[in-house]
């Protein structure tokens, strides 16, 4: 081969007419070097070949740790020729040249002596090269940090970034305020606009790393207390590089590498902070993914879980979508992960004036807008789901608008229920918090048992009850109101003239108004009667002009063909 070719010449040239040659191989590269010259560098090569006067001592350097370019680099050393050091091969070079013996006590300027000099003025003073000599000692780590090389490269790394936490990668917050037009690939890269630090432009990733390098360095930053921000962004780059992107691209892979992802995103939740806010929700929702999808650790999914219960109202639906892992999973999405999100949340809220409280709620009501079209999601599931959120937001929520349209998509897609399990389900449902489109168009639905659409009339009666006589006394205050002050004195007798007129067509509306309530309660109240005595069937057959007539009065009165469309309400996609 090439190298041993060239060792073979080099050797030629050096070697003395009383010397004799020594074969070793490397790697199944054949080397042929000069007995003398490797004696005189090398104290272990020097007892070596006096005790083994044989030609080759393959089998007797089988354990030095080196590939065929690093004893090459050695060779050329021994033989007299300049080498070019450099980041990536000096903890190689060292390594190999202490296992020689190549020190000064054996040979003065020996090889060993400058490759500390090397590491120490041109590796050590610089964060990339810090990162890239690790990056190379990976395959002979343990005899590097003998040495105390990967010590000295991560005690480097950890004093730059407490002096410039941005060479650890953006914050997030940094992110959101700042950078919001530039690249995605460019977040964890320092900003331009902090050159006055001094700092080296396109700073190497610590994700370059193997977790057994980078998972010690980030614990040492933790303990030293660099800013949890900066520790956050870096381990989520981290996760991104390693599990999130492949996962991403549909890249299946083999069982040895989603064993290694999943080992990697156990190792990010370890790292990652607690504090609310630091990471984004849809981030931290595509962590608790991926560990589910690779079967990480119950320690690792319930990390994920508590930190996006602290902030689940930054959350949208999309995020909650979580498909359901197995065969044996009958519902489309995890539920049971919804619901410890929810319990996380609630356990960990500390607000006062409620607002998050009010998110909360009105995700979980969407929440259910969204799943309720699955056919197999249980009847259990979807009223556990609703009491949770109705007994978490109870007092909160003003409207229950977005539950009567879950409610109604559920008995849609789920036409098979019974009347009492149909009721059983409308019991999470106040008739007395919906709009009055919400109440027109349940007063039509025929989804809906006949108990709940008898409280919807009611609700509707107690709006007419409340809204009638107030909007009556606004529109008499707003024209008194408009009447110019300059004006009032000459009208003043006039309206006294003309105020026993005026009074007696107001009385004339509230007796008119009064008398259709009255009538609307006494019919309502015949067919709870009816209703409770068993005979609601035959009522409904016997007595239909009676229902129509009384949605008439409600100005409900439509085609029942149109039973099927839902509530106006806007609503909330996930981006």
């Amino acid at each position: 081969m090439a190298t041993g070719q060239f060792i073979d010449s080099a050797t030629r040239k050096s070697k003395s007419k009383a010397s004799s040659e020594v074969q070793l191989c490397v790697d199944g590269v054949p080397f042929t070097l000069d007995r003398e010259l490797l004696a005189s560098k090398s104290s272990k090569l020097a007892v070596l070949l006096k005790d083994h006067p044989s030609e080759d001592l393959t089998n007797v350097l089988r354990d030095a740790p080196a590939d065929p370019e690093t004893f090459e680099l050695v060779a050329r050393f021994c033989h007299g020729y300049e080498i070019n050091l450099s980041t990536e091969n000096v903890t190689h070079v060292a390594c190999l040249a202490h296992y020689l013996g190549m020190t000064e006590s054996h040979c003065t300027n020996n090889l060993f002596s400058k490759a500390l000099d090397f590491f120490e003025h041109q590796v050590v003073s610089s964060w990339n090269k810090s990162i890239r000599a690790l990056k190379a000692a990976e395959d002979i780590l343990q005899q590097a940090a003998d040495l105390g090389l990967v010590g000295a490269c991560v005690e480097s790394i950890i004093l730059k970034a407490l002096e410039h936490p941005h060479l650890l990668g953006e914050s997030f917050k940094d992110l959101t305020s700042n950078d919001e037009g530039e690249d995605n690939e460019n977040y964890f890269r320092p900003n331009v606009r902090r050159k006055l630090f001094a700092l080296e432009w396109k700073s190497e990733d610590l994700s370059i790393l193997s977790l057994r390098l980078y998972e010690p360095i980030i614990g040492a930053m933790i303990e030293r207390e660099i800013p949890a921000e900066y520790i956050a962004a870096a381990v989520c780059q981290y996760a991104k590089k390693w599990v999130l992107f492949s996962m991403k691209e549909g890249d299946d892979g083999s069982i040895y590498k989603k064993s290694i992802q999943r080992e990697i995103i156990e190792a990010v939740e370890r790292m990652l902070p607690n504090a609310r806010g630091l990471i984004p929700c849809a981030l931290l929702f595509e962590m608790l993914r991926s560990a589910i999808a690779l079967d990480a650790s119950n320690e690792c999914r319930n990390g994920f879980e508590i930190r996006i219960g602290k902030q689940l109202d930054q959350a949208t639906v999309k995020d909650l979508l979580i498909p359901s892992q197995g065969y044996a999973k009958e519902e489309r999405y995890d539920t049971e992960c919804v619901r410890r999100l929810m319990k996380n949340f609630y356990r960990n809220y500390t607000g006062k004036d409620g607002h998050e409280l009010i998110t909360v709620a009105e995700l979980i009501e969407n929440f259910l807008i969204e799943i309720a079209s699955d056919i197999d999601l249980k009847m259990s599931t979807f009223i556990s789901l609703a009491d949770f959120s109705l007994a978490a937001s109870r007092g909160i929520l003003q409207n229950s608008d977005g539950m009567y349209r879950a409610i109604d998509i559920y008995l849609d897609k789920h036409r098979y229920l019974t009347e009492s399990e149909r009721e059983e389900v409308c019991h999470l449902l106040d008739c007395s918090k919906m709009s009055p489109e919400a109440c027109l168009h349940a007063s039509r639905n025929e989804r809906l048992p006949v108990r709940v659409m008898v409280q919807v009339l009611f609700a509707v009666q107690l709006q007419m009850r409340e809204t009638m006589p107030k909007e009556i006394k606004g529109s008499e205050e707003g024209r008194l109101f408009l009447k110019g002050a300059e004006e009032e004195e000459e009208e003043e007798e006039a309206a006294t003239r003309g105020c026993n007129s005026e009074e007696e067509v107001i009385k004339a509306e509230m007796e008119k108004m009064s008398s259709k309530v009255l009538e609307l309660e006494r019919e309502c109240d015949m067919m709870r009667r009816e209703i409770l005595n068993g005979s609601c069937r035959k009522a409904r057959k016997g007595k239909v002009n009676m229902w129509k007539e009384m949605k008439r009065k409600l100005g409900c009165i439509t085609s029942m063909h149109d039973c099927n469309c839902h509530v106006k309400k806007k609503k909330v996609h996930p981006k």
